[in-house]
C-alpha cells in the first residue's frame, strides 16, 4: 500500500501528467457517451485530417491556402459523387444477385460434398453432409429476411444517409478553411504548461498520420490490383469480392484470411478444380504478397512498433465499442495507448530504494 501510495503522489504530482489523464478519460468518456450523436463531427474530424496532409504539401509548394483548401475539397466531393453514384450501385446490383444465387450454390456444393461419404464412409455418413445442409439452409433464409427487413425499414437510414451527406462537406470544408481559428479556440481552454502532452501528441500525430494515409491508399492501391485481376479472369462478383479485398488490409492478420475464403469459393463454384481457379488463386496469392511485402513498406515510413497479440485486443476492443471506426482506427488508438506509456514517467530501482529508506 505505501508503495502504491508513493508511486501516485510521486507520479501525479506533476500537473501536465494530471491535465493529460483526465483530457483523455474526458474525451474517451465523451466518445463512449455521445458518440453516436457526434458521429458527423467525429467523422467529419476524421476526413478533414486525412486531407489537411494535401492541403499542407499544396501550400508548402506556394500555394494560397484558401486556393489549396478548395481544389482538395472539389477533388475530395468528385471521389464522393463516384463512390456514391458509381461504387455504390454496382455493390448493392452484387449483392443482391448473390443473395438469389446462394440456393444455387448451397446446392452445388450438396451434391459434391455428398461424394464424400462414398469416398470415406468410415468418417462421413449423408445423414451428417444432409444435417450441415439444413442448418445451412436457415441461415441461409434467415440472412434474405434480414435484408427484406432491412430494405423495408431503410427510410430512416435514407434520411441519416442525406443528412450526412448535407453536414459532412459542409463540417469537412471548414475544418480545413478554419483550422487556425478553431485550433486557436481550443488552445485557450488548454494549460500553458502543456509540454508532456505536446510530445505525447507530436508522437501519436506522427504515427497517426503515416498510418491512416498509407492504409487509405493501401486500400485503394489493393482494390484496384483485386478487381483487375478479378474482371481479367471473368470472376462472378469481381467488384464486391475486390472491395472486401481492399477494405480486409484494415484488420491486419485477421482480414486477408477471412476474405480468402469467400473469393476461393466463389471461384471454385464458378469454375471447379479448373486451371482457371488454380491461376486465380496464384493471382490472388501474388496480391497478398505484394501488399505485404511490396506496398506497405512503401507506404509505410514507419512501422507501427506494435505485437500482433495487442493489434488483434485493439481490433476486438475498439470495434465492439465504436463499430467499423473502432476497426478503422483499432491500430491508431493503440498507438495513443503505446505513446501516453512510452512518455509516461517511470520510477527507477534507485527512486524505490531511496522512498522506502526515506520512510524509515
Amino acid at each position: 500500500m505505501y508503495v502504491l501510495t508513493q508511486w501516485f503522489k510521486k507520479t501525479f504530482s506533476d500537473p501536465q501528467i494530471v491535465f493529460l489523464t483526465v483530457f483523455l478519460i474526458a474525451a474517451f468518456v465523451m466518445i463512449l457517451t455521445v458518440g453516436d450523436l457526434l458521429m458527423p463531427v467525429l467523422a467529419s474530424a476524421v476526413i478533414a485530417y486525412l486531407l489537411e496532409g494535401i492541403v499542407g504539401l499544396l501550400e508548402r509548394r506556394g500555394m494560397p491556402r484558401l486556393i489549396a483548401v478548395t481544389l482538395v475539397f472539389i477533388a475530395f466531393m468528385l471521389f464522393v459523387t463516384m463512390v456514391m453514384f458509381g461504387l455504390i450501385p454496382s455493390l448493392t446490383r452484387q449483392i443482391s444477385q448473390l443473395a438469389n444465387q446462394l440456393p444455387d450454390i448451397v446446392s452445388q456444393g450438396q451434391k459434391t460434398l455428398m461424394q464424400l461419404p462414398d469416398k470415406y464412409p468410415d468418417y462421413i455418413s449423408p445423414e451428417h453432409i444432409q444435417d450441415i445442409f439444413l442448418v445451412l439452409r436457415k441461415e441461409i433464409t434467415d440472412f434474405g429476411q434480414n435484408i427484406v427487413s432491412l430494405s423495408l425499414s431503410s427510410v430512416v437510414g435514407i434520411i441519416t444517409i442525406i443528412i450526412y451527406l448535407v453536414l459532412m462537406p459542409l463540417l469537412v470544408f471548414f475544418f480545413l478553411k478554419d483550422k487556425q481559428i478553431i485550433t486557436e479556440w481550443f488552445i485557450q481552454f488548454l494549460p500553458r504548461e502543456r509540454g508532456f502532452a505536446n510530445q505525447v501528441w507530436n508522437d501519436v500525430d506522427r504515427q497517426i498520420a503515416n498510418y491512416v494515409r498509407g492504409k487509405f491508399w493501401e486500400i485503394i492501391i489493393v482494390w484496384s490490383m483485386s478487381l483487375v485481376t478479378f474482371t481479367l479472369f471473368d470472376l462472378q462478383y469481381a467488384m464486391l469480392l475486390s472491395v472486401l479485398v481492399g477494405l480486409s488490409v484494415i484488420i491486419p492478420y485477421i482480414g486477408a484470411a477471412v476474405v480468402t475464403i469467400p473469393v476461393l469459393l466463389i471461384a471454385w463454384f464458378q469454375w471447379g478444380w479448373s486451371s482457371d481457379f488454380i491461376w486465380l488463386s496464384v493471382a490472388y496469392g501474388i496480391i497478398q504478397a505484394l501488399d505485404g511485402n511490396v506496398i506497405v513498406p512503401m507506404l509505410f515510413s514507419e512501422v507501427v512498433d506494435l505485437h500482433p497479440v495487442a493489434i488483434v485486443v485493439a481490433i476486438l476492443l475498439f470495434g465492439g465499442l465504436w463499430g467499423f471506426w473502432g476497426v478503422f482506427f483499432a491500430i491508431p488508438l493503440a498507438t495513443v495507448v503505446q505513446a501516453v506509456i512510452s512518455s509516461w514517467p517511470i520510477s527507477s530501482h534507485q527512486d524505490d530504494e531511496q522512498a522506502k529508506a526515506e520512510a524509515q
